[in-house]
């Protein structure tokens, strides 16, 4: 019979370990990365199982459910889900599995939520017949192993023109210094003011700040800079973890969005990131994991290499869980998992 152990990490050297251990993981995985942000009544978990050889970690934020004894468990805002060493397609997880049951029915999480990394290999095989494995559109990947001109072969047309332009008419500078970040913050949030992105979008100035200083991954902002007015226009964050490089956070001056410089800023880390031997450079995908609007439109613009995009819904406790959510008397059916918690992100 196979031994296997589930540990319960909440402390930064034995999380760092564990993802050392693995070694192909994401920033969205790293113990930094789960506390920047972090709510009241949310904790970070590693969960660590081993079997034989193989190894599976999945972090997740375990939350409570207000005014019960009920908790309920989801992945940080961007991709991430279960990271692993010696798995093939053909892993049982039928003891892993066994073992979150356990787990979660020992904490009273009585639903988990997970959002996917397609760039991390075999979480659909570690996740299989346990909850829900739903696929939630695409995401845009620029292969960064091709040639940079293969790579740039891939844009469309009117892609090309438009950086050109850009590149005629703006400079290119890395931030570095406070005021550097600030014009990001600023840029970003009159962004997001534009685009009447909901509350959640709008982080305070220490998500940016943690962000630059973590030492648990690298984090770069390139700013645009208009020739003539010698102003930063447009800026990026892009976060690179082992050999995967993530478009994570972008903004452009309302007055110079014609002049398109967000397109010159990917095209500028996908020549850094290639340069440095990276792998993939994931743009994500559109709002809401929309395939059709004008958000992936603009990411499909510079590669077709479009990735599978999963969530894992997982209900532990049905009875429990169908309580809350009549408790909360909807009309409406609703999507939106888990259900008792909607009203919370309308309030968002």
């Amino acid at each position: 019979m196979k031994k296997n152990t589930l540990k319960i990490i909440t402390d930064k050297s034995n999380w760092d370990a564990t993802l050392k251990s693995i070694g192909n993981y994401d920033f969205y995985h790293t113990f930094e990365y789960h506390h920047i942000g972090l709510l009241s009544h949310q904790t970070p978990v590693l969960l660590s199982y081993i079997e034989d050889s193989t190894i599976i970690a999945l972090p997740l934020l375990v939350q409570k459910i207000a005014q019960t004894s009920y908790f309920d468990a989801t992945s940080v805002y961007g991709y991430s889900g279960p990271i692993s060493k010696n798995i093939s397609d053909n892993f049982d997880n039928n003891r892993f599995i066994e073992a979150l049951k356990i787990y979660f029915e020992d904490n009273n999480i009585i639903a988990v939520f997970s959002r996917l990394n397609p760039f991390i290999n075999h979480q659909n095989t570690i996740l299989k017949n346990y909850g829900e494995l739903i696929q939630q559109g695409s995401v845009v990947n620029i292969d960064l192993t091709l040639g940079l001109d293969i790579q740039r072969q891939k844009y469309q047309n009117r892609l090309k023109t438009h950086i050109n332009k850009s590149r005629r008419n703006c400079s290119i500078k890395k931030a570095a210094s406070k005021e550097d970040i600030q014009r990001f913050i600023q840029i970003y949030y009159e962004n997001m003011n534009r685009v009447n992105a909901s509350k959640f979008y709008f982080f305070d100035k220490n998500y940016f700040l943690e962000l630059i200083n973590s030492n648990d991954f690298k984090t770069e902002i390139l700013l645009a800079i208009d020739t003539k007015t010698k102003k930063a226009i447009a800026g990026s964050m892009f976060i690179s973890t082992n050999n995967i490089v993530q478009y994570h956070l972008s903004g452009c001056k309302t007055e110079f969005l014609s002049m398109m410089p967000v397109k010159l800023l990917i095209d500028e880390m996908r020549l850094i990131a290639t340069e440095r031997k990276l792998k993939y450079f994931n743009l994500g995908g559109g709002l809401g994991s929309n395939n059709e609007d004008s958000l992936f439109r603009f990411k499909s613009s510079f590669s077709k290499d479009f990735k599978d995009f999963y969530l894992w819904k997982l209900i532990v406790n049905p009875k429990i869980y169908e309580e809350l959510v009549a408790s909360k008397n909807f009309k409406e059916d609703i999507s939106y998992f888990p259900k008792y918690r909607y009203l919370e992100i309308l309030i968002k």
